[in-house]
């Protein structure tokens, strides 16, 4: 399919009043961009992704794929459109799509039914009706707009590329999207029903809509000789491992049970009871499921806050190694993940070197 997507991201976010752009801003787990750029990408649409932004450094640390193009934008949204629109005329395309990079709540269903559409339409256009009272001013008047007859455009808004080019060639006015430009001329739109949570990010009370969530996770194996030790899904060099019907891993344990704390959703042996499917698994590929799941289901993860109890080994040694895996493994940002090492002055299995345990919380936020 001939269809190239165009995220616009030049914008500089003046009312969102944060120290970056409101698409660089950590939203869900990821930067708002990047929800665009996934979707796009899993949707198995698109020839080509385009981004137009006018950060071109920090866009150009990230590991896109081959298929995406970054390039500058203007100073107006009109002007990073053509700017897009100019650039891709050479890979002669059928069909646009024009997103903007401040809605990163849009579905791949919604992608898909665009695409349906445009197949019989030179333009099609996502809106919602209209929740509130709209007035309007004339001079000194106000009047009233009747709610059944308004209705607000969203994005993705894909069109016919030759279509679109020729006309934002020609438009010497700027236009707040696309659309208007098919407006402006009487050219036919097609109107689909958008989604109510492709809503545009402008403000940061925009992104706080939000219920906070907390996890304990707990788990203790006993040390064994002739057994690699996993912490953190990390080998570390010692004398002995972690006894248990996985690789023992009690920091990925008491982490993945934090999680299922949190979400209400039992325990870890429920979903890796001590059977012969799981004998000796890798803690990652028990947890990769949960941190999916979690995901999938819009919850983010604010910070994780560790306590790894045992005289040896010494967790400064390893502390960053360990830290540094947990990152990768939970897609979390470093500075969210905080580990301390506690003995328990030679008490016990753990005092006299036979045992490890490790405890955990966690924050967690659903996002609605």
């Amino acid at each position: 399919m001939n269809n190239y997507f165009v995220i616009l991201a030049a914008g500089k976010s003046k009312r969102f009043h944060k120290d970056i752009a409101k698409q660089f801003f950590y939203f869900k787990n990821k930067e708002i961009i990047d929800h665009s750029v996934e979707k796009s990408l899993n949707s198995k649409l698109f020839k080509r992704i385009l981004i137009v932004t006018n950060n071109l450094k920090h866009l150009k640390k990230k590991r896109y794929p081959n298929s995406i193009s970054i390039i500058r934008g203007g100073k107006e949204r009109s002007d990073s459109s053509l700017i897009a629109l100019k650039f891709l005329k050479k890979y002669k395309p059928k069909n646009i799509f024009i997103h903007d990079a401040a809605r990163p709540n849009f579905t791949i269903s919604l992608l898909k039914k665009i695409a349906k559409n445009l197949k019989k339409n030179k333009a099609v256009v996502p809106v919602i009706s209209s929740k509130d009272s709209i007035k309007y001013k004339i001079k000194n008047q106000i009047f009233n707009l009747k709610r059944k007859n308004s209705f607000l455009t969203q994005t993705p808004q894909a069109f016919r590329f030759k279509e679109l080019y020729n006309l934002a060639i020609k438009e010497k006015n700027k236009v707040n999207d696309e659309a208007t430009l098919f407006l402006n001329q009487d050219y036919k739109i097609k109107f689909i029903s958008g989604e109510n949570q492709n809503t545009k990010i402008t403000y940061l009370d925009d992104v706080n809509v939000s219920k906070t969530y907390f996890g304990i996770g707990f788990d203790i194996h006993r040390l064994v000789k002739d057994k690699n030790l996993y912490l953190g899904g990390t080998k570390i060099p010692f004398h002995s491992g972690l006894e248990g019907h996985s690789d023992g891993d009690v920091i990925l344990h008491a982490v993945t049970d934090a999680i299922l704390g949190a979400t209400r959703k039992k325990d870890i042996g429920t979903y890796f009871p001590n059977t012969k499917r799981f004998k000796n698994i890798r803690s990652p590929k028990m947890l990769k499921p949960i941190i999916d799941n979690l995901y999938k289901s819009n919850f983010s993860i604010n910070n994780l806050d560790i306590n790894l109890i045992c005289e040896k080994p010494k967790v400064s040694k390893y502390r960053d190694k360990i830290i540094n895996s947990i990152s990768k493994l939970i897609n979390l940002k470093k500075d969210r993940i905080n580990l301390k090492g506690k003995t328990v002055e030679k008490l016990g299995l753990i005092g006299r070197e036979k045992a490890i345990a490790c405890e955990v919380i966690i924050s967690i936020t659903k996002y609605d």
